[in-house]
């Protein structure tokens, strides 16, 4: 059999750093993880071909050499994902698709044509894919009725990836949450019982990247990497000395929730085990807001304090904030604005909300009758109204939305904002002794010529900078990454922008269409 995997396109996001891998040279942020995990539980006779078309574009020889067309996806890459479905079908191939977005919304990949779906966790329905491959089965859809244990899990195919395109390596050490926030879908798709795979699993995937030549960013892309701290306490212990003994060839990332800042020994064992990064769901300093979501570990302890003894541990900190809760009070957006100042967070990830297929947020909206039609996709972007009927006034939030985007990342408050951030940091940190690649020598050649030359933050840039390297060396190399990531900010916030007052505009539009045609009949009945 041969299989061409395809991972769509990502279209332009808070996430895809789309003009910091342009300034480094590089193509996309991270691989697909899963495609090369699914490639790895298929026959071992099998041949494959992988496109991240966010890398390369699948070629007509690609399409015509496989017999099978295998297709993942999140929410934000639906338009490409739905495409690539229907492009498969009509050149008549066999389509079979997955991930966590056919899982959620399996009626759009049913909708678009795809012949197999294999939904829910692959350890469990790709041997009932294969075996109705093996019977002739011409379509199936394929679902798990229960959670696979990850220590079957088997290595990742990293040979089929193209490691020089990417800024980071991706590895999975857990999967579930044991939170129940009323609009995250991670529960729904893995479960509250957090699985993890072995120390001698994890270690043996870090390991073959190591032997492969990678020795820069890797990220643990669990949705929340303490879900089990006794588990991911047994890990770190082992992970330390393996860092120790290979002088730290990785900087670790990962994403974990704010209760971290309860366990000291968790995060001293983080900081010795490499991480230097860390997102966490701070979702919005409004107390009232939080209790509402079902998100009471962020109430438990003052946020502000939480987020600045995470950083002086010695972890960045990214976050994730959203606008358009309900009962949401008016001066939220500039509410999250000043938490940011006051933690020093350099890059805030602020989102207007969207309800998520069969969460409980989604349940709820729609048992009231408030989800909308053709409204707000949920696209997983920044540039999508919501795509439900919120508590206060559309217009209000989603001005509140683009003037607080529109500010955080203005350029010198960001830099101003780092450099606090990182004076900050006061834990032990790792030193890594390598030499910078070409894209990394690039990229920071780059940062110098921007914010040290042409923007009016020159003058503040280089006192920084020199602040940083005497004060701070050891911390110099990720403070300049961090300014860097800042340019995809600068130039996203103008897109946001435009998109978010255009969507505004035809709401509004719509709006009054509404009312007019309401009139109307009011009238007739009369």
């Amino acid at each position: 059999m041969k299989a061409l995997l395809i991972w769509p396109i990502m279209p332009n996001s808070f996430w895809s750093y789309q003009e910091t891998i342009d300034l480094a040279g590089l193509r996309s942020t991270n691989p697909p993880l899963g495609l090369i995990t699914v490639a790895a539980m298929l026959p071992s006779d099998w041949e494959f071909r992988l496109s991240d078309r966010n890398v390369r574009l699948e070629t007509d020889a690609d399409w015509e050499w496989c017999d099978l067309v295998i297709i993942s996806a999140m929410i934000i890459q639906q338009q490409d994902f739905g495409e690539l479905i229907r492009k498969g079908k009509k050149l008549g191939k066999k389509v079979a698709v997955g991930g966590p977005f056919a899982t959620s919304v399996p009626e759009f990949v049913i909708e678009a044509g795809a012949d197999y779906l294999i939904l829910d966790e692959g350890e469990i329905t790709i041997p009932m894919f294969v075996e109705a491959l093996e019977k002739g089965e011409e379509k199936g859809i394929f679902r798990a009725t229960e959670k696979p244990d990850v220590t079957t899990t088997p290595l990742p195919r990293f040979d089929l990836l193209d490691l020089n395109a990417y800024i980071a390596m991706t590895v999975q050490f857990s999967r579930g949450c044991p939170f129940q926030c009323e609009f995250c879908d991670i529960i729904t798709l893995f479960g509250r019982k957090p699985r993890t795979k072995t120390p001698e699993q994890i270690l043996a995937e870090l390991d073959a990247l190591y032997q492969m030549g990678w020795w820069r960013y890797v990220f643990i892309v669990d949705d929340n990497f303490i879900g089990n701290k006794r588990n991911a306490k047994v890990f770190l212990r082992a992970l330390i000395p393996w860092m120790e003994e290979r002088n730290y060839p990785f900087a670790l990332l990962t994403e974990a929730s704010l209760n971290l800042a309860e366990d000291d020994e968790l995060l001293e064992l983080m900081v010795k085990a490499g991480f230097v990064q860390v997102f966490m769901g701070i979702e919005t300093p409004d107390v009232d807001s939080l209790v509402g979501i079902n998100k009471p570990q962020n109430t438990r302890n003052s946020l502000v304090e939480s987020c600045h003894k995470i950083t002086k541990a010695g972890l960045q900190i990214m976050s994730g904030f959203i606008l358009g809760f309900d009962g949401e009070k008016p001066g939220a957006g500039k509410r999250i604005q000043e938490f940011v100042e006051a933690t020093c967070i350099p890059q805030a990830h602020l989102n207007l909300l969207q309800a998520l297929p069969n969460t409980a947020m989604w349940t709820r909206l729609q048992t009231e009758g408030r989800l909308r039609d053709g409204l707000g996709e949920f696209v997983g972007s920044q540039k999508a109204l919501m795509n439900f009927v919120p508590t206060r006034p559309m217009s209000e939030i989603a001005e509140e939305f683009i003037d607080a985007f529109w500010n955080l990342y203005e350029p010198m408050p960001y830099l101003k904002r780092t450099f606090r951030h990182f004076m900050m940091m006061e834990g032990w940190r790792a030193k890594y002794e390598r030499t910078l690649t070409k894209p990394e020598f690039q990229f920071l050649m780059s940062i110098c010529w921007r914010q040290g030359f042409l923007r009016s933050t020159r003058f503040v840039f280089w006192w920084q900078l020199i602040v940083m390297a005497w004060r701070k060396s050891h911390l110099l190399y990720d403070y300049l990454i961090a300014l860097g990531t800042g340019e995809h900010f600068f130039k996203f916030r103008h897109e946001v922008k435009a998109e978010i007052e255009s969507e505004l505009a035809e709401f509004q539009q719509y709006k009054q269409e509404q009312e007019v045609r309401s009139l109307q009949l009011e009238t007739v009945s009369k």
